[in-house]
């Protein structure tokens, strides 16, 4: 989604201040449950509630312009859907429903992720991982991908930036020679970053037989707490109308 910030800065942070495990819990939570369960029922209310979690967390740190074109996007996509199931037919209403069904499903996890990205920094996260007993095989790549997507995106800034200067445009004459000039340079700097990346990961003692220090806050707090009570009662939600829906499909 366009105007997502992936900078990730401890420097004056805003918005709710979360652990990096609460958030890990909270995309995993939203993403299994927007996918693992259809929109019948109570769910048809629990979803769009659901998918409200990231646009408070969004708005909390001020970005009320990324915050407002996802909550357009939703609630776009949320009303075709209903439009799609209750008035349309035929091949008409499949696309639309097809099209609508994804793009609610996906977006509350694509910001979720996005907010977990923006909000934490690299030394966080491998202090969250460190203090949940992770294996440095996992942390060492995942430490690598959670820096890669702000760099790529700074870095396709400034290809767009530098196209512009040239006034090379979407809808020229030639868009094959405007996707060479912007597609090419990111591939090529898609390798060298991944090499960058990896080298100061190492530099900085990821992969060392000795234990490194970290100079992060990590802790729970209380509104950790209340995050993971939210999720927690959410979950034995879920689990009780999936167990009621199951029990009444077999006893028919």
């Amino acid at each position: 989604m366009n105007g997502v910030s992936f900078s990730a800065t401890t420097e004056n942070k805003k918005g709710v201040l979360l652990d990096p495990r609460t958030k890990l819990v909270l995309l995993l939570t939203i993403t299994t449950l927007m996918f693992s369960t259809s929109n019948e029922g109570i769910m048809n209310i629990v979803k769009p509630c659901l998918s409200l979690v990231p646009f408070m967390l969004i708005l909390s740190e001020r970005r009320f312009k990324t915050a407002g074109k996802y909550l357009l996007l939703y609630v776009a996509c949320f009303v075709l859907e209903r439009i799609a199931l209750t008035t349309l037919s035929g091949l008409l209403s499949f696309i639309v429903l097809a099209i609508t069904s994804i793009m609610t499903r996906f977006a509350p996890g694509i910001m979720t992720g996005a907010y977990l990205i923006s909000s934490t920094s690299v030394s966080e996260f491998i202090g969250a991982m460190e203090r949940m007993h992770i294996t440095e095989k996992i942390v060492i790549p995942m430490s690598v991908i959670f820096r890669f997507f702000p760099t790529i995106s700074e870095e396709y800034q400034a290809i767009r930036d530098a196209m512009k200067m040239r006034n090379i445009h979407f809808g020229g004459k030639n868009p094959f020679l405007m996707i060479e000039y912007r597609l090419v340079p990111l591939m090529v700097s898609v390798v060298k970053i991944g090499d960058e990346l990896s080298a100061a990961a190492l530099t900085r003692g990821l992969g060392a037989p000795v234990r490194r220090t970290n100079v992060c806050q990590i802790g729970f707090h209380f509104q950790d707490v209340v995050a993971i009570l939210f999720l927690y009662h959410l979950f034995l939600f879920y689990f009780y109308c999936s167990s009621k829906l199951f029990f009444e499909e077999v006893s028919l």
